[in-house]
């Protein structure tokens, strides 16, 4: 269960400073007008005071709530629809928010030292919290965050396609965490009740646990299991006094202990349950094996079946988009056969659905006579060809779901299966999906705090086709920092983050030496991004 890496890793700043400001900031509204009545959300109140013809009637103040810290060091924006939004849509609107959200960070713990990132949203974002930097007067204070690296979810597709296997991630795919709180049911509380459970770092079990490979969490609640009842233990053959000092101070703290492991050996069982009845393991090779280009016709057997018992529409159609961006494509007869089979199975409604996941370049088609090998000499020639100016959105997206493969190559993604991977003692960020795969997201990241930038990266940028970009030394220079701080980094994903993604960025922390802080429009995972894509969705 132990993870080695560095043992001198910074203090991370302290982000309950953002509950504080917004929580003054409310009470200071509500002071200025003691006749409120509602709180509404402010993106959408005004069209309905115009639509009642009182907009001109009513004063109207606005709680700027950007940031919700979720742990001592996730920070979410709450904004679900900004992956559909952006992505999808082309709506631009939360891109001001995200550079406000960006901006309001800067205030309290920068200036930042350096600025990376990679994707059109994140470019856009960089800007807008440039505009507002300038806009404002600069205040001389210690740093405590040293680097930013910003990057749009469209950058990588495939590691939330994938299934989560550390514990957090599993929690999040089978009970839903909302706003870093968990509801548990009756098959987790052994009562006719359900229980909502905040997870976080206060909850020391969950904490010893959340990033752990799911195969070594029942190891480790049964060791803890012991470890609580050789505490108990020692209340036997305490005299008077020593009873007093044990129920004084050890008992509360061991009884709360003990609540929270029933918990989560509970929550474990019901997910073990749940996975074992949708035989997980065959889905897990299944997942393997396209993100190793082998035995695809097995694979599309596989879906077949799935789709032909309907299993599950989401799984089935998220295997559908996993073969798609890590094969270029499906072949057009495998295309329309599986097409089909999915509407048959689930209903017409869902072309619009396929149409919508074309769009985004997550279940498309092969061109007749279009290999990889052509298409990434395509690509490169258009993109290194400067004077053709901006490619097309369609290209971008074509670009974006052509070239997996190739970059997996490029930056090792998965890693050699020549020696089993032990999962108790990980080496790499593969082991959140079982050693098979690094997720492409956290392994730029990596590469670039490694490289100081994009330098020696140019043909993975190229394959991405990204709108990279890096910024050193802007408006730094006049303000001192901590000496901590460059060791500081904050991640902002756009368009949404996994918790398998925080899991791996918290491992390489470990590794590196660094403290990541993860800021996210959104949790995501499968069922929320191809949930966004259904024609249903509102």
């Amino acid at each position: 269960m132990a993870h080695g890496g560095r043992k001198d890793s910074p203090e991370l700043p302290d982000l309950s400073l953002l509950k504080r400001l917004v929580r003054d900031q409310l009470i200071y509204l509500l002071e200025q007008q003691h006749e409120v009545d509602k709180l509404y959300k402010f993106y959408a109140c005004e069209a309905v005071l115009e639509e009642q013809g009182i907009y001109g009637d009513v004063t109207t103040d606005e709680w700027a709530f950007y940031l919700l810290p979720l742990d001592d060091d996730i920070i979410s924006l709450e904004l679900p629809e900004f992956f559909r939004d952006q992505f999808l849509a082309g709506d631009q609107r939360w891109v001001r928010t995200a550079g406000s959200a960006l901006h309001l960070l800067y205030s309290l713990f920068g200036p930042f030292s350096k600025i990376y990132g990679i994707g059109r949203c994140s470019k856009m974002t960089y800007e807008s919290w440039r505009e507002q930097v300038e806009e404002g007067e600069q205040r001389a204070r210690q740093a405590e965050i040293g680097n930013v690296f910003l990057i749009d979810r469209d950058v990588d597709f495939v590691t939330p396609l994938c299934s989560q296997v550390v514990y957090e991630g599993l929690v999040d795919d089978t009970f839903r965490i909302k706003c870093g709180c968990v509801e548990f049911g009756p098959d987790v509380t052994s009562s006719d009740k359900s229980i909502k459970v905040m997870l976080n770092s206060q909850d020391k079990v969950f904490n010893e646990i959340r990033n752990e490979h799911f195969s070594n969490v029942f190891g480790f609640l049964s060791q803890k299991a012991r470890n609580l009842q050789t505490a108990y233990d020692k209340r036997r053959g305490m005299d008077i006094k020593q009873m007093k000092t044990f129920v004084s101070e050890e008992l509360k703290g061991l009884k709360q202990e003990h609540r929270l492991l029933t918990l989560h050996i509970s929550a474990s069982e019901s997910i073990m349950k749940k996975k074992t009845k949708q035989d997980f393991q065959e889905l897990l090779k299944t997942e393997h094996c396209l993100l190793e280009g082998f035995e695809i016709r097995e694979c599309i057997s596989f879906m077949e079946e799935h789709i032909n018992r309907q299993v599950s529409m989401i799984e089935s159609l998220r295997l559908l988009c996993l073969l798609s961006v890590t094969e270029n494509g499906l072949l057009p007869k495998d295309y329309r056969a599986l097409k089909a089979q999915y509407l048959q199975s689930y209903g017409d409604e869902h072309l619009l659905t396929f149409s919508n996941l074309r769009q985004l370049g997550l279940l498309v088609e092969q061109q007749p006579g279009e290999t990889l090998t052509v298409m990434e000499s395509r690509v490169g020639k258009l993109v290194n060809d400067r004077t053709a100016g901006k490619l097309t959105d369609a290209f971008s997206s074509l670009a974006k779901k052509s070239n997996f493969r190739a970059l997996s190559r490029k930056l090792n993604l998965v890693p050699k299966s020549d020696e089993e991977y032990d999962l108790r003692v990980p080496k790499d960020m593969a082991y959140i999906f079982s050693g098979a795969y690094i997720p492409l997201s956290c392994k730029l990241i990596e590469q670039v705090l490694e490289r100081d930038g994009w330098i020696g990266l140019e043909e993975v940028t190229r394959l991405i086709n990204g709108h990279e970009f890096a910024v050193t030394g802007w408006i730094t220079g006049k303000f001192p920092s901590k000496g901590d701080s460059q060791r500081i980094i904050l991640v902002m994903f756009l368009g949404g983050c996994t918790f398998s993604e925080i899991s791996a960025l918290r491992f390489l922390g470990k590794e590196k030496g660094y403290k990541f802080i993860i800021v996210t429009t959104a949790i995501t995972n499968s069922s929320r991004l191809l949930e966004a894509m259904l024609d249903n969705h509102v």
